[in-house]
């Protein structure tokens, strides 16, 4: 899990081909799969914006699709999305209900090296959160999620520059 701009999804498709026993899934993807299919958003940028109970239809689709999963996955998430309404979880106890969670790991990196890699990735449409703000949120729905499932919970820093290290240590924990 981590912030938009961290470096989660670079750094699970770097990871690819260290741990292949592992089927990496993003719920972004799959969130954007049912909304587009519904008609609800043309985008993944409109998914934040969606009114709050179509945000948890589509998660109860997603989290039944990965309740059927076999073997080891791993999925590429959010611990919270900051919507017009606040911040709302990215796996709430419900989904987590139906999963087996072995390890938590939130991604992050200085809130100004977020905001260069943000503002230098021209295939998004960015909103200008705060993101110090957002990360320390994110640091309590962790915390949450881990007293949930019991899971332990890590945080690893993706440092600019560094994400060699950063994906070595990802495959040593799993």
């Amino acid at each position: 899990m981590g912030l938009p701009g961290s470096g989660k999804s670079t750094i699970l498709n770097a990871l690819r081909s260290k741990r292949n026993d592992y089927t990496i899934s993003n719920y972004g993807d799959l969130m954007l799969d049912i909304e587009k299919a519904k008609g609800w958003v043309q985008n993944r940028d409109e998914m934040r914006k969606l009114p709050i109970e179509k945000q948890k239809l589509a998660q109860k689709l997603v989290a039944k699709k990965l309740a059927k999963e076999k073997g080891k996955f791993i999925l590429d998430t959010h611990c919270s999305i900051s919507t017009p309404s606040g911040y709302y979880p990215g796996l709430p106890f419900e989904f987590l209900n139906g999963l087996k969670v072995d390890k938590l790991i939130y991604v992050t990196a200085d809130v100004e090296e977020i905001k260069l890699r943000r503002t230098n990735d021209p295939s998004r449409i960015r909103d200008s959160d705060d993101v110090a703000e957002h990360d320390e949120i994110n640091r309590y729905y962790l915390a949450a999620y881990s007293a949930f499932t019991g899971a332990p919970a890590v945080i690893i820093y993706n440092k600019q520059g560094k994400l060699e290290e950063t994906v070595k240590k990802i495959a040593d924990l799993l």
